[in-house]
């Protein structure tokens, strides 16, 4: 038998909830580690919520195998007895029902579905629509994170509020097994659900892993999901050759959906006290971050340090065109800094930090932009390294049209710049000065299915103005030069196979010329020019410099092929083959200070290969052959072999000779992998997809090791274990960084992540550790998006 109710006879449908999807670059996370992202509006389902006057109009749907009571009074329901409103669904052996309270009496098998949430219990008193009342023996199971625990009552406070008495609370799910139990549980006294906020607080807490109690708290705050909330982050222990044992304690202000504020002190037993900041934010036309740190009186280097690192982007749509805002601040207390705060974020643990602010405007085919750029030098006694010059300010104009007639390209940029060096290495030569220079481009690609040629006509034209005079004794100089090539190349193709397979062959021959006359510019300070690598894109280019200050006087032919072979059903390139050489055709004049000039007139033979047969394995590698030494003068060369999730080895060799000695300067090995151990005794595991682990029970080797045959040591190491126990997962990682010549960091990383609740870690955060060093490292388990409602729905 099957009853409605209904107040005015109006029936209401659930539905999903239409949330409006940010842009990608709006959802991009913010870089932290192990911080969530910030948003411009959730992505999350939102619960489908109703006005109070809609949901006294809802229906209400009884049925049962008999039933009896008064229309709009009553109902009493026996056998398969089942109520419905809205989104909560009541089962029980009987159930009693009065129509003028809105109030249900349940016993027997209770079982309630309130937006997919499950309780089961013995006896029920509630009030539906307010879902206010007291369920007995009650178990319980979320749908965000598939958590549930048992209980002596619930009472329910409404539809997203409750208490739990006398509480267990885990995320392990069970096995067939009837001597099973949980590997990690909480056990309180009182647990207060908040289902609005997906938090849950424990009162009279233990946390119990294996059956002994590893946290007894007499309070605590929990997740019931993924969603960011205010509060104490948990703890990290560590201890290194620095800092000795180190305490660190975050706290995480969860502001708004798209402005955060992370505080960490740290106590550090050989060095003091340190605090850390980093807040967050995200608007739809600008975002940012800022990390501060401060710590008194630093025992190691016996003074105070500091540090601080603000990030700012900003797009502002006008009427004259898009205006853009960047900021990019970095400063440190001391040259010492990025080898003793190895935790700060990446911008302030390098050598050579910029401090860069940049307007911008752009209209059309035009970019202008007024730049400031300084630096701040970290020097190393055993390893100085040349401060570059500051950039104060830089003015700059780009023009690239993008469509002109009879298929031409051109472009031009005119810039200005002022440049001084503050504090210079002793030795170093100075002059600063004012630059001023623009370049224009011109050329004509010619295209066809089977070849190219592309004439281009540049010409440069510059001026500087220095403060001291220059070596040939004037404080001002101009330099106009033009400069021709010519770019072409032919594409032949042929059926082919190989071991069986069906390829498409290509050979590539390439011809490129090029020629800029002798100018004199030995006279010229350097402000931001060096020498090109000499690989497989600068053998193809006009220049032999990276810079304005030098313009090479080339005169020269550079010929190469390559080769592919390439499946003709899905395009993939499975080999690819090159090689490349340049022929002088007059000795190049135009050097930099302590630059030799080439006495050959062929330049060392450029080789390089690449192999992707299939998706599990790849080989790439590129040498450098000089015909004078009959030897390579350098090397790189990586395989990868990834047959699956979380199964990866990556190796890569590196060599550069002396010319001079004949000996090589550095000869490196790198080999970095990710691998389940239980491989070597059968165990293959599952392959549940990227981020949700291989099942649980398996371990996992990972690390990488850096190693100089050259110095015959270890320059960095990594090394740990994974243990996936489905609902804990354990890990120990040890690394050892270099963070000079003659100076290395040794820490333990240990860490408990119990799935789905929280994380105890003993040192830094090892996944940081392992995705940063790790080539194709990935996490055992990835951050989901939360399931609908409608998973379970009955």
């Amino acid at each position: 038998m099957a009853l409605a109710w209904a107040g005015a006879g109006l029936h209401v449908q659930a539905q999903e909830s239409a949330v409006p999807e940010a842009t990608a670059g709006q959802e991009a996370a913010l870089m932290a580690d192990g911080l969530p992202a910030l948003k411009l509006k959730s992505s999350s389902l939102l619960q489908e919520t109703y006005p109070q006057e809609v949901r006294d109009q809802q229906p209400i749907y009884i049925k049962g195998d008999s039933l009896a009571g008064q229309p709009d009074i009553n109902a009493s329901v026996h056998g398969e007895a089942e109520l419905r409103r809205g989104d909560t669904m009541i089962r029980a052996d009987k159930l009693d029902y009065a129509l003028p309270d809105d109030k249900v009496n349940a016993v027997g098998s209770v079982y309630i579905n309130q937006a997919g949430n499950i309780y089961k219990g013995t006896a029920l008193d509630l009030q539906v629509d307010a879902f206010k009342g007291q369920f007995d023996n009650a178990d319980y199971r979320f749908l965000a994170n598939g958590a549930y625990g048992d209980s002596s009552r619930v009472d329910f406070i409404d539809k997203d509020h409750s208490v739990v008495h006398n509480a267990t609370y885990t995320t392990c799910q069970r096995d067939d097994e009837a001597s099973w139990q949980p590997s990690w549980m909480l056990k309180a006294e009182t647990i207060e659900l908040d289902m609005a906020e997906e938090v849950g607080v424990a009162h009279n807490a233990k946390l119990q892993f294996k059956g002994v109690t590893v946290l007894p708290v007499p309070r605590m705050s929990f997740p019931l999901s993924d969603k960011r909330k205010s509060g104490l982050l948990p703890p990290m222990i560590g201890m290194d050759k620095l800092g000795g044992i180190e305490y660190s304690q975050p706290y995480y202000w969860n502001i708004a959906p798209n402005r955060d504020l992370t505080v960490t002190p740290t106590v550090m037993t050989k060095r003091g006290v340190n605090l850390t900041g980093l807040f967050r934010y995200m608007e739809p036309s600008y975002s940012g971050e800022t990390y501060a740190s401060y710590m008194p009186g630093d025992n190691l280097r016996s003074r105070d340090r500091w540090g601080y690192s603000w990030q700012h982007r900003a797009v502002i749509d006008s009427p004259v065109g898009g205006l853009g805002l960047n900021l990019n601040l970095n400063r440190v207390s001391d040259d010492d800094y990025w080898r003793d705060f190895r935790l700060a974020p990446v911008a302030m643990r390098q050598r050579l930090l910029p401090s860069t602010a940049s307007l911008s405007w752009a209209k059309g085919d035009g970019a202008l932009s007024l730049n400031m750029t300084r630096y701040q030098t970290l020097q190393d006694p055993d390893a100085l390294i040349a401060p570059p010059y500051s950039m104060v300010p830089q003015l700059q104009y780009r023009y690239t049209p993008q469509e002109l007639p009879h298929g031409l390209d051109f472009s031009l940029v005119a810039d200005t710049t002022r440049f001084e060096l503050i504090r210079p290495l002793t030795g170093q030569a100075v002059n600063n000065g004012q630059r001023s220079y623009v370049q224009a481009q011109l050329s004509r690609p010619f295209l066809s299915p089977g070849a190219f040629i592309t004439p281009k006509l540049m010409l440069h034209t510059s001026r500087y103005d220095t403060d001291s005079m220059m070596s040939n004794g004037s404080k001002s100089a101009n330099r106009t030069l033009p400069t021709f090539s010519l770019d072409s190349g032919l594409v032949f193709e042929r059926d082919t196979s190989w071991f069986g397979k069906k390829l498409l062959q290509t050979f590539e021959p390439r011809a490129f010329y090029t020629y800029t006359p002798y100018r004199d510019q030995s006279m010229l300070p350097l402000y931001d020019t060096g020498r090109s690598d000499f690989n497989f894109s600068s053998i193809f280019s006009e220049n032999d410099y990276v810079g304005q200050d030098r313009i090479a006087d080339n005169h020269l032919v550079t010929l190469g092929a390559t080769s592919r072979f390439i499946d003709p059903e899905s395009g993939a390139e499975k080999l690819k083959l090159a090689i490349a050489q340049r022929v002088r055709l007059s000795d190049q004049r135009v050097l930099l200070p302590g630059e030799v000039a080439a006495t050959s007139k062929l330049s060392d033979i450029l080789l390089g290969a690449a192999i992707n047969w299939t998706d599990k394995w790849s080989l790439e590698g590129t040498t450098q052959y000089n015909k004078d030494l009959g030897r390579t003068v350098r090397t790189t060369a990586t395989a990868r072999y990834s047959p699956g999730n979380y199964r990866t080895f990556n190796i890569g060799y590196r060599t550069q000779l002396d010319t001079v000695t004949k000996k090589p300067s550095s000869e490196l090995v790198d080999v970095g992998w990710q691998w389940p151990i239980n491989d070597l005794w059968g165990d293959k595991g599952k392959d549940l997809g990227a981020g949700r682990g291989q099942g649980g029970g398996r371990w996992y080797a990972v690390g990488r090791l850096n190693y100089s045959i050259k110095d015959r040591q270890m320059v960095d190491t990594v090394v740990g274990l994974e243990y996936d126990g489905c609902c804990w997962i354990g890990r120990v990682v040890l690394q050892r960084l270099q963070s000079s010549v003659t100076q290395s960091n040794l820490q333990l990383l240990f860490q408990m992540e119990f799935v789905g609740f929280s994380r105890l870690s003993f040192g830094a955060d090892p996944t940081a550790s392992l995705k940063r060093n790790v080539p194709r490292y990935q996490y055992l388990r990835e951050a989901v998006s939360p399931p609908s409602r409608f998973t379970n729905y009955d």
